[in-house]
């Protein structure tokens, strides 16, 4: 029987490939992550809900595979195979690890392996980027000119990267850390990176959540450590990136925003809490996608939440992105005869 598609290649990328396509190109991958919202909005993805391995000797640790497909001009397909072991850190090896494989939309043959851990950084970092100019030109107004980190990992790193490489800089900076050693060291990254203003290191999240006008959380928590709506009365916007850090008090009395409804309002984020609480969901107010159709009110009157749970489309987006610039650029480590029984009878 002739082949009428060819076998596709198989190719294997780098982190430091990947660095390579992405490293100072902020508001490109943020473009890119904006399309693919936007390509989910109009119903041109599939994303089925992540899938959670979890260990009974290490519970703390999981690895999540994150399924997706993604049409429009990216068409692709791929998964996301991400681990989150918090006791690496400890090791002196990073949290996270992954990889992301990239599937052929017209034959379904795995194309790439690209080590993801990055571009699971960059499209988080992205979307809350997004997020965060999006919905403060919503609210109207002066953008925020104080910012505060609680939780100072990598995550917070590339979001304060993706933050000044989209044209955010801040008058004062905050940041909180259950680790003095931590926040001391993201303090000095701040300090090196330069137009944040002063930079303060508090000694609780209340301080620095009250301080703040833009709030991020970049933690590990896995249950609500954030309990008072007062400390958030002086309506910040809040980037909750970590899901799990609010109460069901505090988003009660937030607008709340989240990239996809039925991704984030489970596996115990803190939107879950709150509809199990309720056993509703109209709390949650609008997603980025009604956003930045002019389909939601985003008032100023009160704090804003940005609830991400990340979705695997974003990884195949930019992972797309970053296979074709590598191609392009002559360097794709192709695998010679990765797929060897092609014929059906031998």
């Amino acid at each position: 029987m002739s082949q009428t598609h060819p076998v596709p290649p198989f190719a294997v990328i780098s982190g430091a490939q990947v660095s390579s396509v992405l490293e100072g190109r902020q508001k490109e991958v943020v473009d890119i992550v904006e399309q693919a919202y936007r390509i989910h909005g109009e119903g041109l993805t599939v994303n089925p809900p992540s899938y959670f391995l979890k260990f009974p000797d290490k519970p703390g640790s999981r690895i999540i595979a994150l399924p997706a497909s993604i049409g429009g001009e990216v068409a692709v397909d791929g998964l996301k195979w991400i681990s989150s072991f918090p006791e690496n850190v400890a090791a002196g090896i990073p949290r996270a690890s992954a990889v992301l494989i990239l599937n052929d939309h017209e034959t379904g043959y795995p194309i790439a392996c690209l080590e993801s851990s990055i571009i699971s950084a960059a499209r988080t970092a992205a979307s809350a980027a997004l997020a965060a100019g999006k919905l403060a030109d919503a609210r109207g107004g002066d953008r925020p000119r104080r910012v505060g980190f609680i939780g100072t990992g990598l995550i917070a790193r590339y979001l304060h990267t993706y933050l000044a490489g989209t044209g955010w800089s801040f008058d004062a900076s905050g940041v909180y850390d259950l680790s003095a050693e931590y926040a001391a060291g993201f303090a000095g990254y701040l300090e090196q990176a330069g137009g944040n203003g002063a930079i303060t290191v508090h000694d609780s999240a209340e301080s620095l959540i009250r301080d703040s006008d833009l709030v991020v959380f970049a933690t590990i928590a896995g249950t609500p450590h954030v309990h008072d709506p007062a400390w958030f009365s002086h309506n910040p916007l809040v980037l909750h990136v970590s899901l799990r850090d609010l109460s069901p008090e505090v988003v009660l009395a937030a607008t709340n925003i989240t990239d996809d409804v039925e991704h984030c309002l489970k596996a115990d984020t803190s939107l879950h809490l709150t509809e199990q609480r309720l056993g509703h969901r109209g709390f949650v107010d609008g997603t980025l996608y009604d956003v930045l159709a002019g389909r939601v009110d985003v008032p100023a009157d009160r704090p804003v939440v940005f609830s991400p749970f990340g979705l695997g489309v974003l990884d195949l987006a930019v992972g797309k992105h970053v296979l074709d610039s590598v191609r392009a650029a002559g360097d794709l480590a192709v695998v010679p005869g990765f797929f060897h029984e092609l014929r059906r009878h031998g």
